[in-house]
């Protein structure tokens, strides 16, 4: 054999060949797919815990959620902006949601222009107005939202 003769075809090899390509592009593409859409898990599961512990109107543990901080009673100096007996106020019976029956987590996205958090819009008591919470996805505490976001 010299250097200017062809290798010698073999098809068999060439399909299996060619099948573990498309095979790998469909796996890289089904994975890529799947990273995307749950770009936003972490902080979609933050909104989760905080509206599952006000739906069990267990306000202490909503309210280490939405600091991130579940030990918070320790230091009640670092949250004093807004203490517990606001939010107890806001986000208990008297609150502009009312007592918590149900929720779903509608839709999540990010504010235009970036920012450092998720906006998650949540359907609270079937009610036609959403709810939103801004996440931070550095720390997960929770915020009102920077920016107005309308999701269909």
């Amino acid at each position: 054999m010299t250097l200017l003769d062809p290798k010698e075809y073999h098809p068999e090899k060439e399909r299996k060949k060619r099948i573990r390509m498309i095979s790998a592009i469909v796996l890289v593409l089904v994975v890529a797919l799947l990273v995307w859409w749950n770009r936003f898990w972490p902080e979609k599961r933050v909104a989760d815990k905080f509206f599952s512990s006000l739906q069990q109107q267990d306000f202490e543990t909503a309210y280490g959620v939405y600091y991130a901080d579940p030990g918070w009673k320790r230091h009640l100096q670092n949250h004093a902006q807004y203490p517990f007996n606001e939010f107890r106020q806001d986000w208990g019976p008297g609150g502009e949601w009312g007592t918590v029956k149900s929720f779903q987590i509608y839709g999540a996205s990010n504010c235009p222009g970036g920012g450092s958090g998720v906006v998650i819009d949540l359907i609270v008591n079937e009610r036609a107005q959403h709810a939103q919470l801004y996440v931070d996805k550095t720390d997960k505490t929770i915020s009102s939202p920077p920016c107005d976001l309308e999701f269909r």
